[in-house]
């Protein structure tokens, strides 16, 4: 479980304007993969100084808070998640300077700074390992960490079958006789209401957010309890495919597990770890959250913009990937000596292809890193990335990115979007989902065929071309295929 943790938008107690108390319940956060947003140095990584000179594109974008992957102290065994030291920045990443200057920048632009603490696991380079290695049996140390007699004669055989998320096994043997595995433990919630006590009592409505891989999103609502976290992924909706049938059911367990415990639904489409959806959705349903096929780029992105405009139309809050935005795909043919997945080196039973949704994102139409930095990237970006590029689609009205800035736009300004727990199903043809909030109404269309349905008020934003015959509501209009249509009524 990796946990979120925000710092207040100012220094005092006083909440920013424009936020009311609980100003997580309806926010757009953007997660910003440190390596792949912006190259500051020119040393083809990106790093806290490339994130902090593109934080006004994110306060244009319209999201509230940032949600920045891991910077600290590490091997970069993976990508930064294996910490040696959680009270230092990594150099490739930067200095404490730099951190602090851009949490700074952020609170000056309204944007709120979330981030990942990792408490789960850390390097084998951490100082308390290393302690429990070099103290041997019986030091307290290793009962942080997972220390087990091996078996086989000599003890050089695993003391168990439990395999890593990377693929293989999950144990390395040590040199001494006494030598992640589960998730979802229930003994881990007395740990985040300890955590809890301690978030309440600074000023500014400081959060936590659980990575919580549980097997029901009602299993997820245990961490986000009055007495713990504040809220917690909802991998279950990311998994879901684009399908009315199976989005709506994951809709309804979403908000009917939220709502005993008082906590917001969070949607999300795309992260650092799974397929972009403009790619996963560019195959048949079902598909799942991991693809090695590029599928059909136009489709997949018709829907990637359908999808975006139904997440955002849910009541909750809502997380963005770097780039998706821009409607990028996933890079599906890095040639093989690029790759820096561990999991794709590791084993049989893994994809390993983590690094499609990892190549950092184009900023420019040209240069050698499309504005990602003076020199190149860590992985290799493709020769079109530059028409997808943030330069090429800002003031075109019909670019994936001026339509989520529209959104985010509309959403801040629209009562009826982002706030409260419920949604008011109405009748649909099948392959249809449309639900109502207050002053609003979300038609989609998840088939491949135009739908004729009444019009159901004064269109507001949509992903695809439309046209409301009369522009009136209950005038026939035709809702074509893969596309979301937001209504003001």
């Amino acid at each position: 479980m990796t946990q979120h943790l925000t710092a207040p938008l100012s220094g005092t107690s006083d909440d920013a304007p424009g936020h009311p108390t609980g100003w997580w319940r309806d926010a757009v956060i953007y997660q910003v993969y440190p390596r792949s947003f912006a190259d500051g140095n020119g040393d083809g990584m990106g790093d806290l100084d490339g994130v902090r000179r593109r934080l006004p594109y994110l306060r244009e974008l319209g999201v509230d808070a940032v949600w920045l992957s891991p910077f600290y102290a590490s091997p970069q065994a993976d990508a930064g998640y294996d910490v040696a030291d959680y009270r230092a920045i990594d150099p490739m990443f930067g200095t404490l300077l730099d951190a602090d200057a851009l949490i700074h920048d952020a609170h000056a632009l309204g944007l709120r700074v979330i981030v990942d603490l990792v408490p789960n696991h850390s390097s084998d380079a951490h100082d308390w390992f290393r302690r429990a290695l070099r103290e041997g049996p019986g030091s307290p140390l290793r009962e942080r960490y997972h220390f087990r007699p091996g078996k086989g004669a000599h003890g050089e055989l695993p003391p168990n079958d439990w395999e890593s998320v990377f693929g293989g096994a999950a144990w390395t043997r040590t040199t001494d006789p006494d030598g992640t595995p589960f998730f979802d433990q229930d003994g881990v919630h007395a740990i985040y209401r300890q955590w809890r006590t301690i978030l309440d009592e600074y000023p500014g409505e400081r959060i936590a957010v659980a990575e919580a891989w549980t097997p029901t999103v009602e299993r997820t609502a245990h961490y986000v309890r009055p007495d713990e976290l504040h809220q917690a992924f909802n991998f279950q909706y990311l998994a879901t495919s684009w399908e009315s049938a199976a989005l709506r059911e994951v809709i309804d367990v979403s908000l009917a597990a939220m709502r005993p415990v008082g906590a917001p639904a969070t949607w999300v489409l795309s992260n650092h770890d799974v397929t972009r959806h403009a790619t996963r959705f560019a195959g048949p349903p079902g598909v799942g959250t991991q693809t090695r096929e590029p599928g059909d780029r136009t489709l997949g992105l018709r829907r990637a913009r359908a999808a975006t405009l139904l997440m955002l139309a849910l009541p909750g809050s809502a997380y963005v990937y770097q780039g998706e935005e821009l409607g990028l795909p996933d890079v599906t043919d890095l040639p093989d000596e690029a790759r820096q997945d561990p999991s794709y080196f590791r084993a049989e039973g893994q994809d390993g292809f983590r690094d499609g949704c990892r190549v950092p994102i184009p900023w420019t139409r040209e240069g050698g890193s499309y504005g990602f930095g003076a020199g190149g990237s860590w992985l290799p970006q493709p020769e079109q990335w530059g028409e997808l590029s943030v330069e090429a689609q800002t003031g075109d009205p019909g670019s994936t990115l001026e339509l989520y800035r529209a959104a985010l736009s509309v959403r801040k300004e629209h009562p009826g979007l982002g706030g409260g727990t419920e949604v008011e199903w109405r009748d649909a043809p099948e392959g249809v989902l449309i639900f109502a909030r207050p002053g609003f109404v979300c038609t989609v269309n998840t088939t491949g065929t135009a739908v004729r349905i009444p019009a159901p008020g004064a269109p507001l934003l949509s992903s695809a071309p439309v046209t409301a015959e009369e522009n009136a509501p209950g005038a026939e209009f035709e809702l074509p295929a893969d596309t979301t249509v937001w209504w003001s009524v």
